[in-house]
């Protein structure tokens, strides 16, 4: 079950990306990553995502494992960067090329001096956003009501949902909380922040979001700042860690799950601070450490990349439920 795996406090969770549509990355990113010893993914809240990923584990793990592995899909409240996408608006884009520079998703297109975004990779991190001079590219939601999005999902067997929640909306996210909960009845994980919050005003959001649910049958993913671990640097995470260290103090029922800015110093740096989550969710920077591998068409075919790829991820797995525990 998830809740032993978190228990355990061994749990290395891999983040596709909530706005990740990209079917044939997310295969290889599961297949790559269940390999190197995640047991967790977080996905696109998608059929056909959520399929992908059980390709990837069928082409690494066993059958008789396959129950010790878990999937999560995320939906977010209107507003959220995870939900989001970018757009340019080719009147204003002047094609200075910052955009296409800065987004290490590779979901900038250039065609025929026309610059647009690949909704299918991009993933809202904003990266581009503050780089667009002709502030040419803004962020849009991509929201649709959860009670046509869940019901097909909770059928393949989805292991928990992830709602992102950050937002000035309080009574929003708690209703959409609710709504989840009318449809499914397993683990929910609250992704949140301290962006558009304080202290206090944190801890009774996730009160309430949590007072009518069994204990330890929420996870709270502390984020720091979202998207942005790719530097690998110890301030990068210092933000997750200060979230989840105002969550542990509350000393709620829930589980805790390191976010947002994780990068491979995080669960180190949790050790150096006391801080005892249950598991440490990394993505930008996980799929960056790979990308060059993943990128080719015969990564799945070829043995030489693939293991190549491997050993990096595994490198970052281990280095990781290294210092939790």
């Amino acid at each position: 079950m998830l809740s032993d795996l978190l228990k355990s406090r061994q749990c290395f969770k891999l983040v596709c990306g909530a706005g990740n549509e990209d079917v044939i990355e997310v295969e290889k990113l599961v297949a790559l990553y269940s390999k190197a010893g995640a047991r967790y993914f977080d996905l696109s809240a998608r059929a056909d995502v959520v399929d992908a990923a059980r390709r990837g584990l069928e082409r690494v793990i066993p059958a008789a494992e396959r129950a010790n592995y878990f999937l999560n899909v995320s939906v977010g409240i209107k507003g959220d960067p995870h939900v989001s996408k970018a757009r340019i608006d080719e009147e204003k884009c002047i094609a200075c090329n910052r955009c296409m520079e800065v987004c290490i998703h590779r979901a900038v297109l250039l065609n025929e001096g026309r610059y647009s975004v690949n909704t299918v990779r991009c993933i809202g991190c904003g990266a581009c956003i503050p780089e667009c001079s002709a502030e040419a590219i803004t962020a849009y939601s991509q929201n649709k009501p959860l009670e046509e999005v869940l019901p097909p999902l909770t059928k393949l067997g989805i292991h928990s949902i992830e709602l992102h929640a950050v937002t000035d909306d309080e009574e929003g996210a708690v209703e959409q909380g609710r709504t989840i909960e009318s449809i499914f009845r397993g683990p929910l994980s609250l992704c949140i922040d301290r962006s558009r919050v304080g202290d206090v005003q944190l801890i009774r959001r996730i009160k309430r979001m949590i007072a009518n649910r069994a204990d330890f049958s929420t996870v709270i993913q502390a984020d720091g700042a979202p998207m942005s671990g790719c530097d690998d640097k110890y301030e990068t995470t210092l933000q997750a860690l200060a979230t989840a260290q105002i969550v542990e103090r509350a000393n709620l029922p829930v589980f805790l799950m390191l976010s947002g800015g994780t990068n491979s110093t995080t669960a180190e740096l949790a050790k150096m601070f006391g801080i005892r989550a249950h598991g440490v969710a990394l993505g930008s920077y996980a799929r960056m450490i790979v990308r060059t591998h993943i990128e080719r068409a015969d990564f799945l075919d070829n043995p030489k990349v693939f293991d190549a790829a491997l050993e990096i991820a595994k490198g970052l797995v281990d280095k990781t439920l290294k210092y939790m525990g």
